[in-house]
């Protein structure tokens, strides 16, 4: 198979270069992407480090294979570590690394590492040019994608199924599902044969788009073809389901798993359970959940955040606080964002003083409150006609090192403004436009309903210029 042949795939697609977004690591590594067409290092047959004999190495494998890594900082610190090393480790140790941090979706940085490599002599292979894609097209950047296409070709690589099928899901990822199908029509005219990972990202592009009946068309298909589904192709059509609110059929799908011998995962059941309370059966949220225990699957804090998101938004109050007991005695609540979900629902439910009682206790237990867990609290309290306690919680947000976003200065002014605190509300607004937020839409109504009602008030005048 021949450059032209593969040429042949994008060149219907239309896919245009176009200057890049304000990525500076972006910019710099499309500028010497064609300029850097070395397919050896001069350094190919030096003697690579064992990884099977090198413990670091080995720890290295270790650590991207079960996706153990502390953080971005501690995946750079091995990829430094990798770069000091004599004589270099092979590009498979390296493109493993550069693969667990894209999984950690530091997409940027895996580009600004890529770059480092080849200023070091390091010539990549199809595999981590693959990577590259992918992080190009989780960028919104298809067009680089296929930039690096191009490079792969003028090298005289074969590219893989994983690079087509990339490149096609970055398509799906900008809604160009048209044109993701043609690729595919067009691979299979030059023997690439689609599998279940293409068809997938196919998938899920129409899921994206609430296209839910050309998504289930396009998995009848993959079936149709011989490629037979996995869980994964499952747990799309089954989210694609539950966003549109077709529980119903979500719940075919998963019997129908059931029925050919697959095991439903934490994934599956996660997305059933808030399936069902997106559309309000909170109870049978709450079985399936005892029924995934009953069945193995032990759920994971994100299962427990979708139950209790879903409990709460349905006024399930006292099963969330259940729900919440039971995590601490798992040792499950370590996590703000547990707390937020409780604290909002709580004070959702008029139960001001629980919340307040959760709220301060986050800070016995080591747990330090962020930006959103102030917001929360602070449209609870106004939402109660409580505006003094919630300047003063406004107040000691910077003294315990959260300084306030837009959101908490607008659900503040809009507290203060309903019950006619105008003179304190414009106050805010002022501090809120000096540290660079601007007034959302609600609040810039109420002010201009207030200049209505005091056509002469110069003060109000300025204030909502300043808002333009």
């Amino acid at each position: 198979m021949g450059s032209a042949a593969v040429v042949s795939i994008f060149n219907p697609l239309n896919i245009r270069v176009r200057l890049p977004f304000h990525s500076h690591a972006l910019i710099y590594y499309y500028s010497t992407l064609t300029n850097n067409n070395n397919t050896s290092t001069g350094g190919e047959n030096v003697e690579r480090p064992n990884p099977n004999k090198n413990p670091f190495l080995k720890s290295v494998r270790d650590h991207c294979k079960a996706r153990n890594f502390r953080n971005i900082d501690h995946a750079l610190d091995v990829f430094d570590k990798m770069l000091d090393m004599h004589p270099l480790p092979s590009i498979v140790d390296f493109t493993q690394l550069l693969t667990a941090i894209a999984r950690m979706k530091h997409y940027p940085e895996v580009i600004t590492l890529i770059k480092q490599m080849e200023l070091v002599g390091i010539s990549l292979d199809v595999c981590t040019r693959n990577v590259l894609i992918n992080c190009f097209c989780n960028l919104n950047r298809v067009d680089f994608g296929f930039s690096v296409l191009a490079s792969i070709l003028k090298l005289g690589y074969k590219p893989t199924l994983v690079t087509l099928s990339t490149l096609m899901k970055g398509l799906c990822l900008q809604g160009k599902i048209d044109a993701a199908m043609r690729m595919v029509d067009e691979m299979e005219k030059i023997g690439y044969e689609p599998n279940t990972i293409t068809y997938s990202s196919l998938i899920d592009g129409y899921c994206m788009q609430n296209k839910i009946d050309d998504a289930v068309k396009t998995f009848n298909m993959m079936v149709e073809r011989g490629c037979s589904p996995n869980v994964f192709n499952y747990n799309i059509l089954i989210k694609g389901y539950c966003k549109n609110e077709r529980i119903d059929e979500a719940m075919c799908l998963f019997n129908e798993m059931s029925n050919k011998g697959m095991i439903p995962n934490v994934v599956t059941y996660s997305t059933l359970i808030g399936g069902f309370c997106r559309v309000e059966r909170p109870k049978d949220a709450v079985d399936l959940f005892h029924k995934m225990r009953a069945h193995g699957q032990h759920p994971d804090t994100q299962t427990y955040a979708i139950l209790l998101d879903g409990l709460s938004r349905n006024k399930q109050i006292v099963e969330a606080m259940t729900l919440f007991k039971e995590m601490e005695g798992e040792n499950l609540c370590h996590n703000i964002v547990i707390y937020n979900i409780l604290i909002d629902g709580l004070c959702n439910a008029r139960k001001l003083t629980v919340a307040r009682e959760v709220f301060y206790s986050l800070f016995v237990k080591g747990l330090q409150p962020n930006v959103r867990t102030y917001t929360i609290m602070i449209k609870g309290l106004c939402k109660e006609g409580l505006i003094d306690e919630a300047n003063e919680l406004l107040e000691k947000m910077d003294g315990n090192g959260c300084s306030p976003d837009d959101r908490t200065y607008n659900t503040i002014i809009q507290g203060l403004l309903r019950h006619n605190e105008t003179s304190k509300a414009m106050e805010l607004v002022k501090v809120m436009v000096s540290k660079g937020f601007s007034a959302n839409t609600t609040n810039k109504t109420a002010l201009v309903d207030l200049l209505s009602a005091n056509p002469t008030d110069k003060a109000l005048q300025e204030l909502l210029n300043s808002l333009h």
